[in-house]
């Protein structure tokens, strides 16, 4: 049996660290219909960001082939490698890591299918997390991770709104997102001050429309919502891109797209036209002006 998680903390004298944003799921039916909902099978290798205190953990080795729990904070991790050994659980593979120093590509060579991805996101790494398995998005087959509802909200806003932004996009082209779960801020220990909301992230294999470049693409949606507040041709002007005025005014006749229109009025099939158009052009710094849109 698991043991409560001020338990477990409070019999080392441990209390959960604000910075890191620790909030442990305390009810296991909550654990157990997440895992129910994502669809993991015994076949699968998963990876959990921030195992915590095994709330997900214990129950996912249950459910799938190994897991890799990914736990930055040592204090935590003691515990749980306590919890692993005391009930005799062998398929959890415990990394006293940051998800950032995590090598996913080495972890998925040695299995005979993509990662399937888990963890209960604090705010002040969610967007970081999303874009490092963007760039595993290989080697990664699904993710299913809890954010503060206001974050899953702006994930899945489309364009049009406040909350669409350079996640929203990147996260649209590369992955096929779906809301799966409401879970209250009374399931956590400590309760914060809003509620969680579960989202299932489909990693595509072939994305549509097809991008020539996708660092390309990267930087031109950042440029863009890094400046949302100007009009398109000004946002982009003076960056990293290195594009003349004249050479984007032409770009984006191109493209087809109005420069005086902002970042969050454009769908991710524009953003993927744009891109495509400047590295038609000949990339950042290209002279060739680009055939027009039909």
């Amino acid at each position: 049996m698991h043991f409560p998680p001020w338990k477990l903390l409070t019999a080392r004298h441990l209390r959960p660290r604000k910075a890191l944003g620790q909030n442990f799921l305390i009810d296991p039916s909550t654990a157990e219909m997440i895992i129910r909902k994502s669809g993991v099978s015994r076949n699968a290798p998963v990876v959990e960001i921030g195992a915590g205190l095994g709330a997900l953990t214990l129950p996912l080795a249950d459910a799938a082939k190994v897991v890799y729990a990914i736990e930055k904070d040592g204090a935590l991790a003691g515990i749980l490698e306590y919890e692993l050994n005391r009930q005799g659980i062998r398929n959890v593979v415990l990394k006293r890591q940051d998800i950032f120093e995590t090598d996913l590509a080495a972890i998925a060579a040695g299995q005979e299918r993509r990662l399937r991805i888990f963890g209960n996101l604090p705010y002040y790494i969610s967007s970081q997390v999303l874009i490092y398995l963007i760039g595993a998005r290989e080697v990664v087959e699904q993710a299913d991770l809890m954010f503060q509802k206001e974050v899953a909200r702006r994930l899945i806003a489309g364009p049009g709104t406040k909350s669409y932004s350079r996640l929203s996009v990147m996260l649209q082209y590369y992955t096929e997102i779906r809301r799966t779960a409401t879970v209250g801020a009374h399931l956590f220990w400590p309760s914060p001050k809003v509620d969680s909301e579960v989202l299932q992230f489909h990693f595509k294999t072939a994305p549509s429309p097809v991008l020539r470049d996708h660092a390309l693409f990267a930087a031109v949606v950042k440029t863009a919502f890094g400046r949302r507040r100007k009009t398109l041709l000004n946002a982009m002007l003076s960056t990293e891109l290195g594009i003349g005025r004249e050479e984007l005014i032409n770009i984006f006749r191109a493209a087809g797209i109005d420069p005086r229109r902002r970042a969050e009025s454009l769908t991710v099939e524009a953003f993927v036209r744009l891109a495509n158009t400047i590295d038609a052009y000949g990339g950042k710094n290209g002279s060739k002006p680009p055939a027009p849109v039909r």
